[in-house]
C-alpha cells in the first residue's frame, strides 16, 4: 500500500520528564510547531525560524 505525501508537519521529540516519544505538530499559521508530552501533558512549544534547521528530531527536557 502507498503513503500519501500529504500529512501534516511534525518534529519527533523524546520528552525527557517521562523518557517518551511523541510528535508535535505545526500551527495553522506555520509560525511554530506545539504539542505535549502524551504520558504528563506537559506543553511545548518551538518557534518556527527563518534561518531553522533541517532537523526533525529532538529532545525536550
Amino acid at each position: 500500500m502507498e503513503k500519501e505525501n500529504n500529512s501534516k508537519p511534525y518534529l519527533g521529540i523524546l520528552f525527557e520528564c517521562c523518557n517518551v516519544y511523541g510528535r508535535i505538530y505545526k500551527n495553522k499559521d506555520g509560525t511554530y510547531y506545539q504539542g505535549m508530552c502524551p504520558k504528563c501533558m506537559r506543553q511545548i512549544k518551538i518557534k518556527v525560524g527563518e534561518n531553522g534547521t533541517n532537523n526533525r528530531f529532538f529532545r525536550a527536557y
